[in-house]
C-alpha cells in the first residue's frame, strides 16, 4: 500500500488567498496530535466525519460561537428564528435585503486545505460519509459526494406551500430585478450569509412570491426554532451505524441536531475523534480530542492511495 500526504503543491500556492481573520486563538500543531490523528487513519478505514462551522473559518466565513471572533462573542445580533420569518412580512423583507447583499461574496468563497483533504479521502474510500452542518456547500465545491448537508443549504431556494426549488443565483437575478437601485454589498458576512444594513433600508426591499402559488421562498436551510426532516436524521443515523468510526471537525457540538449522532455513536460504543478549537459538547465521549486548527494538521496525515487517485 502506497502513502503520500495530502499537501499537495496547489494547496501550496494557494494558501496566501484563505482567510485567517475569523480563526480563533488555537494550538501549534505538534508532532503527537499528527500521530493520534495517523493512528486514527490507519486504524480505521470506514469512518463518519461530522463537520462544523469551524471548518469554514480559514475560508473566510466565522462561525457563532468561538470566542473572540465568532458572532455571538462580538456582536449582539442573533440569527432570524423560523416562526419569525414565516409570520411576518418585514422580517422576511430584512432577511432577505441582508442577504441579498452579501451573496455575491458568500457564493464566492473558495474551499480550504480542510474540504479539500476531506474529498480526497472519500476518493481513497476513507470515508463512509460526510455529515456537515455548515449551509456554505464548499464540500461540494472541493469535490465531495457522499454528503448530508445537514441544516442544508442557502444555494436552494424553496417555496413553503407548494415545496417547489430553485437556484439561489437565479433568485438573486430576481432580486436585482424588484431591487435596482439597491447596490449596497457585503464587505464582511456572518455565518448565515448576512450582514448588518439600514433597518430603513431593508424596510423598502421588495422580495418576491413563488411564481407558482404565490407562496412564501425561504432559502433551503435549518432554520433556529426549526427541526431537520426527519428522513435525513434517519439517514445519518444508518450512516453511523455503518461506519467504524467517528471523527468531529470544527464543531462544538451545541446543536443537539448534530451532537445526537455522537451520543448515538458512543452508545454504539464507536472510537469518536474529535479536532476543534475550543472545548466541545462532545469532550468526555471522546478517545481523543486535538484542539488544532483543521486545516493544519490534516494535510499532514499520510492516507493510502491508488495510481489512479489524482492528488
Amino acid at each position: 500500500m502506497k502513502f503520500r500526504s495530502l499537501l499537495h503543491s496547489k494547496i501550496c500556492c494557494t494558501r496566501q488567498n484563505y482567510c485567517f481573520s475569523c480563526v480563533p486563538e488555537h494550538e501549534i500543531t505538534k508532532s503527537e496530535d499528527i500521530a493520534i490523528l495517523q493512528n486514527f487513519v490507519d486504524k480505521f478505514s470506514n469512518f463518519l466525519v461530522l463537520t462544523g462551522a469551524g471548518i469554514s473559518t480559514e475560508s473566510g466565513l466565522p462561525d457563532y460561537r468561538s470566542k473572540g471572533v465568532g458572532l455571538y462573542d462580538r456582536s449582539s445580533t442573533r440569527p432570524v428564528q423560523y416562526k419569525d420569518f414565516i409570520s411576518s412580512a418585514q422580517v422576511r423583507k430584512r432577511y432577505w435585503s441582508r442577504n441579498f447583499a452579501a451573496w455575491s461574496r458568500f457564493s464566492s468563497t473558495q474551499p480550504n486545505e480542510t474540504h479539500i483533504c476531506l474529498a480526497k479521502w472519500e476518493k481513497v474510500g476513507l470515508i463512509n460519509w460526510l455529515v456537515t452542518q455548515n449551509v456554505d456547500r464548499l464540500h461540494h465545491k472541493a469535490g465531495s459526494e457522499r454528503v448530508t448537508e445537514l441544516h442544508g443549504t442557502s444555494y436552494i431556494v424553496k417555496c413553503l406551500n407548494c415545496r417547489t426549488s430553485f437556484s439561489r443565483f437565479q433568485f438573486q437575478e430576481q432580486l436585482s430585478e424588484l431591487n435596482p437601485h439597491f447596490t449596497i454589498r457585503a464587505t464582511e458576512m456572518r455565518p448565515d450569509a448576512d450582514i448588518e444594513i439600514d433597518p430603513s433600508l431593508a424596510g423598502k426591499f421588495n422580495i418576491p412570491d413563488c411564481r407558482n402559488c404565490g407562496g412564501i421562498l425561504k432559502p433551503d436551510v435549518v432554520f433556529f426554532g426549526e427541526t431537520v426532516p426527519k428522513e435525513k436524521v434517519f439517514l445519518v443515523y444508518d450512516k453511523v451505524s455503518e461506519s467504524d468510526a467517528v471523527l468531529v471537525l470544527g464543531s462544538s457540538l451545541e446543536v443537539y441536531s448534530g451532537y445526537r449522532f455522537i451520543l448515538a455513536a458512543s452508545e454504539q460504543k464507536k472510537c469518536i475523534g474529535i479536532v476543534n478549537i475550543g472545548p466541545t459538547r462532545a469532550d468526555h465521549l471522546a478517545s481523543f480530542k486535538l484542539n488544532v486548527r483543521c486545516g493544519d494538521i490534516l494535510p499532514k496525515i499520510q492516507v493510502p492511495f491508488s495510481e489512479n487517485t489524482s492528488l
